[in-house]
């Protein structure tokens, strides 16, 4: 049994020591960040509450609960550092869809959820599975970013985000699906909250050069180079309490447009609830809603708001003082951070569940003139996150930040009650949509400084910029004869259909289903939409999924393209240009593992894949899935230049490109796939497709690309 006491973590270093007490350290901190998590899923009441969705938009707790295993699990077969996954079902189900989400993936009907039974089956083999890699895995220290720990620090530090984000949903569920435990105690103290008052931040600089490796893990946005010149500003010194939100509820904030920007009016007018989302009316009383309990109104708590309350709470409160009162900057925060040094007295701000499992008053933990600089709540600013110069995207997380530079995600800064590892070091930077709500409330300061709240970026990493130009780039200098591949296997794609009966009465009746999996940024699955109904698109790389759906939403993309050495060019395309944007709505764009595909993929009338086969670690397991997912007659089309890298597809999984181990003779890939399809598809068209990739002006790889297409056959 657990105790308060084992709950709260210790910092790990990974940057000194020696191999076998660091060895030993992570594998403590790992088992007990799983106790952690676990210990907080007794909260629940019953099996049901596992399955009972807290949020519209977010999954039930079922899928949380499995999620940070089925990363673990994820992660470390990309790293080749498990050799297979544990259970494919589970982690078909648990690998994708935290964030919150309107799709119809939401529907219940999709999910074959797991007992509660099976999942904490598939946690102890998880946890076995790595404890044994903990215990044989060769390293050094310091333990960077090419360190085969990393992978594992990269888990543990991913669970002990989501023992946050499940402790949210948690507090979201009806109580009556929630009990009270002694390992999560409400902090007892609460009465008045104290008069806020301002005081001043001098000025000063922040600077930041966060660069591998480094002390604690961290997230790719912590790394990168950032100087911001801080003029002097006033702040306040306490959160802002319920007592003093309770003044703007009570003026009819929520009802008064005049307090809210346009994006906050649009959530005004959706919310049916006029006051903070865990308040409570009982018997004309207010109360508060913790993780597990239901009280009295603390007055003298941190407020809990989400950052569109925030900021129309600020102009309430600017209009009624007459001062310029507003969220920090992300920066701001930081200078008022290093003025207290509070950083240094994290030890004794409530976080890291080292005094409740609930906020306390505000005027509690003190450094300088103010109080809460770090912990008790999440604290809001008007940034929205950004990449830092030199900021790099981890091989085997590309979408733990890029998705969220879109402008519509502000930074919270400071961390909360239950905030544990990387969360306090120091560097972290947390992202929420605006209208989110978190343990997260606010502090307000004045000043009449403007705040950056639009960054325009262009994409400058070649493993985005390479496809965006592969994609929809103009014609590479000297090779302008060969074709656009995505566009050219689209084409074929369609031509098929167009020849075959069945699919052009479909088309012609608008009924027209195609999936197009490894579409890449998404040139292939805009130019089937000419054709189809409707086009899915389907890529493991959240980062391509984002330009996709940008340029689905937008209609334009931006990135640079190396000319020669540091000479770079800026480009913006544009889905015009290449006459589909008229067809950009009929694509949906997801992100998914095609080695690991959900079931719900299914009921298509095409399936392409272009250039994906190669990029498999399990090809023929992929191929092995199709027909199950294709209408009758539908068409399967691939391309590939059967270029196969033992460092991605093991030998033996390869289609072709060996010798036949028992006849000697040459085993070539199109008949490694007559070999594979046989059974279910009749092969009816094949082509050679020479292609170019730019690299700069003066260098491109020229390539050949064999499509083949496929027919799915009669049952007899």
């Amino acid at each position: 049994m657990l105790s308060r006491a084992e709950l709260v973590a210790q910092p790990l270093l990974l940057n000194q020591g020696n191999v076998q007490a660091k060895r030993a350290e992570i594998k403590a901190y790992f088992n007990q960040t799983q106790d952690t998590y676990e210990a907080l899923f007794t909260t629940l009441a019953c099996d049901q509450a596992f399955y009972e969705r807290p949020c519209s938009l977010r999954h039930p707790l079922i899928f949380y609960f499995g999620h940070t295993a089925t990363f673990f699990t994820n992660k470390l077969v990309l790293a080749k550092l498990l050799p297979q996954r544990i259970n494919p079902h589970i982690e078909s189900l648990c690998a994708i869809g935290v964030d919150e989400m309107s799709w119809d993936d939401l529907n219940d009907a999709h999910y074959d959820w797991p007992t509660v039974a099976q999942v904490r089956t598939y946690r102890a083999q998880v946890r076995e599975a790595i404890n044994t890699l903990i215990d044989q895995v060769e390293f050094s220290l310091p333990i960077d970013w090419q360190s085969p720990m990393w992978p594992i620090m990269m888990g543990i530090e991913h669970e002990r985000i989501h023992l946050e984000t499940s402790s949210v949903l948690i507090r979201q569920l009806p109580i009556h699906l929630v009990v009270p435990s002694a390992l999560f105690p409400v902090c007892p103290h609460h009465g008045h909250a104290p008069e806020n008052i301002l005081f001043d931040v001098p000025p000063g600089l922040v600077n930041i050069d966060h660069t591998d490796p480094v002390e604690t893990y961290g997230w790719d946005n912590e790394y990168g180079q950032h100087q911001a010149h801080i003029d002097a500003f006033k702040a306040a010194a306490f959160l802002v309490s319920n007592q003093e939100y309770l003044d703007f509820v009570d003026a009819d904030g929520y009802h008064n447009p005049q307090y809210w920007d346009d994006e906050g009016n649009r959530w005004r007018e959706f919310s049916p609830v006029k006051h903070p989302t865990f308040w409570l009316k009982k018997a004309d009383q207010w109360h508060l809603r913790c993780m597990t309990d239901e009280i009295a109104m603390p007055w003298n708590w941190p407020v809990e708001v989400n950052a569109l309350e925030a900021a129309a709470f600020c102009r309430w409160k600017s209009q009624q003082t007459g001062r310029p009162l507003r969220l920090p900057s992300e920066d701001e925060y930081l200078r008022l951070r290093d003025h207290t040094q509070a950083q240094t007295h994290v030890h004794l701000a409530n976080v890291n569940l080292q005094h409740f499992a609930s906020s306390v008053a505000v005027n509690t933990v003190k450094t300088g003139d103010f109080f809460d600089v770090i912990g008790n709540v999440w604290q809001w600013t008007q940034t929205p996150i950004y990449p830092f110069t030199g900021f790099k995207v981890h091989p085997l997380y590309d979408d733990f930040t890029t998705p969220t530079f879109d402008n519509k995600h502000n930074l919270f800064k400071g961390g909360s009650w239950i905030s544990t590892g990387n969360e306090i070091n120091g560097h972290s930077r947390y992202a929420f949509r605006r209208h989110f709500f978190q343990h997260a409330g606010f502090r307000y300061i004045e000043s009449n400084h403007a705040v950056q709240t639009q960054f325009i970026t262009y994409e400058t990493d070649p493993i985005i910029t390479q496809p965006c130009e592969f994609n929809y780039g103009d014609a590479v200098p000297n090779l302008s004869s060969l074709p656009n591949l995505a566009q050219a296997c689209a084409q074929h794609a369609i031509n098929a259909l167009q020849t075959d009966a069945a699919m052009a009465q479909r088309q012609a009746q608008g009924q027209l289903n195609v999936l197009d999996v490894g579409c890449s940024v998404g040139r292939s699955s805009f130019e089937l939409a000419r054709y189809a109904n409707q086009v899915t698109g389907l890529d493991f790389s959240a980062r391509f999924i984002k330009v996709a759906n940008q340029l689905k939403e937008r209609g334009s993309i931006l990135y640079t393209l190396p000319l020669e050495g540091d000479i770079m060019d800026f480009k913006e395309r544009t889905l015009d240009a290449l006459g589909l944007s008229d067809v950009a709505q009929k694509c949906t764009f997801l992100q998914q593992d095609a080695a690991n595909l959900k079931p719900i993929f299914s009921g298509y009338d095409l399936i392409m894949a272009v250039n994906l086969l190669e990029k498999l670690y399990q090809p023929r397991a992929f191929l092995a899935t199709q027909d199950s997912r294709l209408n009758p007659g539908g068409l399967l089309v691939l391309s590939s230049t059967y270029q196969w890298d033992t460092n991605i597809t093991a030998k033996t999984e390869w289609l072709g490109g060996y010798k036949d181990t028992q006849s000697g003779e040459n085993v070539t890939s199109l008949e490694g796939l007559q070999a594979a399809l046989k059974d279910q598809f009749e092969l009816i068209h094949t082509h050679e497709q020479a292609f170019a990739e730019y690299q700069n002006l003066r260098h491109a790889h020229c390539k050949t690309a064999q499509i083949t297409v496929w027919k799915k056959r009669s049952v007899s």
